[in-house]
């Protein structure tokens, strides 16, 4: 087993979620990265890439649905989706129908 800790990259606008999410990680002993924009998401999973990314669909910057096609353009790290607003479920990109399903 390594002893290299799991990293995951948070992505969202809103500094209380990505400090909700970063408490829980860091006591299972993730490393956590947060990303605030669209911008900034892209350039820590180029420079520090992560073993698992959660990522805000309403950013500030650019939509979620083209940072996650951008992502999927060259990584296959997992990716969890996570918003708070009913109408994105409508909006959904078309990369998200496409990506695997993890059930339990």
């Amino acid at each position: 087993m390594s002893d290299i800790p799991s990293s995951v990259l948070v992505v969202d606008d809103e500094i209380q979620i990505r400090r909700f999410l970063r408490a829980g990680f860091e006591l299972d002993g993730f490393v956590v990265h947060e990303a605030e924009t669209g911008a900034e998401a892209l350039r820590a999973a180029t420079l520090a890439p992560s073993d698992l990314v959660i990522l805000d669909l309403g950013l500030p910057d650019m939509d979620g649905g083209d940072v996650l096609e951008r992502l999927r353009a060259w990584s296959s790290v997992p990716l969890i989706v996570l918003s708070v607003r009913a109408n994105e479920a409508e909006k959904s990109p078309a990369a998200l129908n496409s990506a695997p399903t993890i059930m339990s």
